[in-house]
């Protein structure tokens, strides 16, 4: 099965490894982020210089920001990027495209570079400029939006970084010259440049790499989450007595006037936002922070990548091996219905009896209790195993984990759910039939998988109460690992 790019592009995982590449799935994007933080804090000159370009650019476009109401066309031009979805990372799955940076942001960047980050390019309390200030702001523009724009402004770096291994470790069947738009930026034109490059070639576009010291998952350095946390140390670190003072008093003005009522975090959350606009200053402080501290966003980055590689990659690769011993991946069967059920059944049989539980761990035998997750996993292992599955697409409704479709009129969906998941009644009772109706079958399966045994009392107490037990739709999947037999003794 050729699932990572070192299975289609025949490489040995040591020599992507060697290099330093991130072994991207060319299945389904997987959900890691280029942190622009871990260019400025590099100790390779090379990375640092890539960071600088990105901050010229900001330079540039704030520049052009100044002189008032900016055209649509110039947005479109300047602001506005499609993603770069041949890096294979990011939120989609069962796939790479996403939305890209669209007007929404362009408009935001556009508004806050001469609006609360007038002085972006000048700062004085921070070592340098940084593009996450973005993020801290502005609703809506988050890791995704962030890693985005970065990894449009060093495309040029990932295309020469790609083009070399390619030349160096690729067969040339498998690559292929392509014309890359929007490369390089021309200050004196102010316009986009394109260029040729020799790059591994994967179902008619090109594939890029990314080094992994460039990548994270889960959200940037500097980010939103972590700057609401700490902000109460944000005024202790202001040497002024007078803004201090200033800061906590606009802080408190903002919270609830009943003395008694602890503010709920929203309301904090608020509060803390409306100081952040009156005093936009307050966010170099929480940047020099981090800057201080980015020894140990390297050290967290590489964490989460080692974590990535185990459970999207080796922990997939080891529950495919197992599959391949059941008859999963054999012929379909005659309908999409019965195709389903069918390696449902398998899927259970082999977690529960087999080791496929361990798809759902790491190496310190911690549950990987994420739905998204969840759902990727199972769409890395599962995408040749049946003649047409796909995940589909939003159609209003929201979008359905899989379907499997033997035609238009012969279509399955199937519905990955963890039994810990707080949404898990309403789901039974309303999603899947409402995804049913937008998409014109009454064919669905809702497996629920548990990792614990209250998950699994949970799940049948719901059930029961809502009157669907013992329903051939509905699949309960023990993922536990305290009640299988060990190795030794299987």
């Amino acid at each position: 099965m050729n699932i990572y790019f070192s299975d289609y592009f025949k490489i040995k995982p040591k020599v992507l490894e060697k290099y330093g590449a991130f072994n991207i799935s060319l299945v389904s994007d997987l959900p890691l982020f280029i942190d622009p933080f871990l260019l400025f804090n590099s100790k390779k000159t090379a990375y640092q210089e890539l960071h600088n370009q990105i901050i010229e650019y900001l330079k540039f476009l704030k520049q052009k920001s100044t002189t008032g109401e900016i055209q649509k066309g110039a947005l479109e031009s300047w602001y506005k990027f499609s993603e770069v979805e041949q890096n294979w990372l990011g939120f989609s799955k069962g796939g790479n495209k996403g939305s890209g940076l669209g007007m929404d942001f362009a408009t935001a960047l556009n508004e806050n570079l001469h609006k609360i980050f007038k002085k972006f390019g000048e700062e004085k309390i921070t070592k340098g400029s940084h593009l996450e200030k973005l993020c801290l702001i502005k609703g809506g523009v988050g890791k995704d939006s962030i890693s985005d724009f970065a990894t449009n402004l060093i495309k040029e770096f990932l295309l020469d970084y790609t083009e070399k291994f390619a030349k160096e470790h690729i067969s040339d069947a498998l690559t292929d010259k392509f014309r890359i738009q929007r490369v390089r930026f021309n200050t004196k034109t102010e316009t986009w440049g394109e260029k040729e490059f020799i790059l591994p070639k994967f179902k008619d576009d090109y594939v890029l790499l990314t080094p992994k010291e460039l990548l994270t998952k889960d959200d940037t350095w500097i980010n939103k989450s972590d700057l609401i946390e700490d902000f109460d140390r944000i005024p202790n670190a202001i040497s002024n007595e007078q803004l201090r003072f200033q800061v906590n008093n606009y802080l408190k003005s903002q919270l609830t006037n009943e003395p008694d009522k602890e503010p709920t975090k929203k309301e904090k959350a608020s509060a803390i936002f409306a100081t952040l606009q009156k005093f936009p200053e307050l966010i170099d402080f929480f940047i020099k922070y981090k800057e201080e501290n980015g020894d140990l966003a390297e050290s967290i980055s590489n964490q989460k990548i080692i974590f990535s590689e185990q459970v999207y990659i080796t922990n997939v690769q080891n529950f495919v091996k197992g599959l391949k011993q059941t008859g999963f991946y054999q012929k379909p069967a005659t309908t999409s219905f019965e195709e389903a059920k069918k390696k449902i059944e398998i899927l259970k049989k082999f977690i529960e009896n087999k080791d496929g539980y361990r798809l759902f761990y790491d190496k310190e035998g911690n549950v990987i209790s994420n739905e998204s997750d969840l759902q990727l996993f199972f769409m890395l292992a599962c995408g040749e195993s049946i003649f047409d599955i796909n995940r589909e697409p939003n159609n209003g409704r929201g979008p359905v984990d899989f379907t499997v479709s033997f035609g238009k009129k012969n279509k399955t969906l199937v519905e990955f759910k963890l039994a810990g998941n707080k949404q898990l009644k309403r789901n039974l009772q309303k999603q899947v039939e409402i995804y049913q109706e937008a998409n014109e079958t009454d064919m669905a399966f809702k497996v629920i998988i548990y990792f614990t045994e209250d998950e699994e009392n949970r799940a049948k107490r719901i059930l029961k109460e809502i009157g669907l037990e013992n329903q051939q739709n509905i699949i309960l999947i023990d993922g536990r690992n305290d009640n299988k037999p060990s190795a030794s003794k299987a």
